[in-house]
């Protein structure tokens, strides 16, 4: 197959740690920002602004299948994972989440049970990073089970945990169930009346909205004992304290509307490009491998391990191509992806690792040319590795 050779541009190809700005989401934050008005005032520019906030709320719920009412916006999944967490945990018990969650579950999930032995149930995962439905039934019918709490789909790699199996058999020992879904909003479908979740979270960043905004859904008649973060005036039905964004509320409803008109159209679409991306590049690295190949996984990501090559080394390598070494929540950290760890793949392994990330403005122009200096920069690496070995 032949590759373009055109490097001068750049290629972003790191959706999974924030993605480019959908058009809609813009042209409709510059609207909110040259008006005026707090949501919470009763004129009529504070009228307006909450009209703005309510429409947004409508797409938000439309792309989700859920009531508008059951949506609290918040600063990012981050805040609405803790939020979660903390209601859902408040009368103790013991909390279920897995070895592979953001640390934006995990740390929470550690906080809340760190004064209480035995309180914090971490499943391991396979090979293809699923969740082993075995250790999780086990954890119900032992324990006093309060809180389950699993990502919808994997930051690092992808996969897809499937939810429903989980929900019946939490819910059927009275359970709350909550998914970080921060990955999985505006790329695949969500149901919510069908996956019966009781609580998920979401960032707009993520499908083409603003950088800090998110939501919380809150399933209605569920028990929680409301725990804000932060206290002052009623606002999101006491949820939350402060003043709505409302320009980047705005942003998140555009980007939630944009994404549910072609959702399925843009899944099939990059999930084709991303089979290209790694196609190519197992055809032109030998040795190299696809992590969760087999697993179900999002259209557009592509953990790609190159044995020998360290991915710092190969990301500097290819300054034109904007990808990464793990979470960008953990990029920098000097130990390795506590996901592939979790997976078993061992420490060199787990450096020498890639995550693509792919989206809604992704062209096959910019795959083909990013093939190009993946190849250039994993053989330019591999090969200082080997001469630095020596004989």
């Amino acid at each position: 197959m032949e590759l373009g050779t055109n490097e001068t541009q750049s290629v972003y190809l790191d959706y999974n740690a924030t993605a480019p700005m959908r058009p809609a989401a813009l042209k409709a934050m510059e609207e909110a920002l040259h008006s005026v008005g707090n949501a919470s005032s009763i004129h009529h520019q504070g009228r307006d602004a909450a009209g703005r906030v309510d429409q947004s709320r409508r797409f938000l719920a439309d792309l989700l299948n859920c009531s508008a009412s059951e949506i609290i916006f918040t600063s990012g999944a981050t805040e609405a994972n803790n939020l979660a967490l903390q209601a859902a945990y408040a009368e103790g018990g013991l909390i279920v989440t897995s070895a592979v969650e953001h640390p934006a579950v995990l740390e929470v999930a550690r906080a809340l049970t760190s004064e209480i032995p035995g309180s914090l149930s971490v499943l391991p995962v396979d090979r293809l990073g699923q969740i082993d439905l075995e250790a999780f039934t086990e954890s119900l019918q032992r324990y006093d089970v309060t809180l389950v709490s699993l990502m919808l789909a994997n930051n690092e790699t992808g996969v897809i945990t499937d939810l429903r199996p989980v929900v019946e058999a939490a819910h059927a020992v009275g359970a709350l169930v909550h998914t970080d879904a921060t990955q999985y909003v505006g790329k695949l479908p969500v149901d919510l009346e069908e996956l019966d979740v009781d609580l998920l979270s979401l960032s707009a960043h993520k499908f083409g909205g603003p950088q800090g905004v998110g939501a919380l859904f809150i399933r209605r008649g569920i028990r929680l004992s409301q725990r804000p973060l932060v206290f002052g005036g009623g606002h999101e039905r006491g949820w939350r304290a402060g003043t709505l964004n409302v320009p980047g509320i705005v942003g998140l409803g555009a980007a939630a509307e944009a994404a549910n008109h072609r959702l399925l159209d843009e899944a099939s679409r990059i999930a084709k490009l991303r089979d290209l991306l790694e196609g190519e590049l197992l055809a032109r690295l030998p040795g190299s491998y696809v992590n969760s190949s087999r697993a179900p996984r999002l259209p557009g990501v592509a953990s790609i391990t190159f044995p020998g090559a360290p991915a710092d080394a190969i990301l500097a390598s290819m300054p034109g191509v904007a990808a990464s070494d793990g979470s960008a929540c953990s990029a920098g950290a000097p130990s390795p992806s506590h996901v592939l760890v979790a997976m078993g793949l061992s420490r060199e392994d787990a450096d020498a690792t890639i995550r693509f990330s792919l989206g809604h403005s992704t062209t096959e122009q910019e795959i083909r040319r990013a093939v190009v200096a993946a190849v250039r920069a994993v053989t330019h690496v591999q090969a200082l590795m080997n001469a630095t070995a020596g004989p």
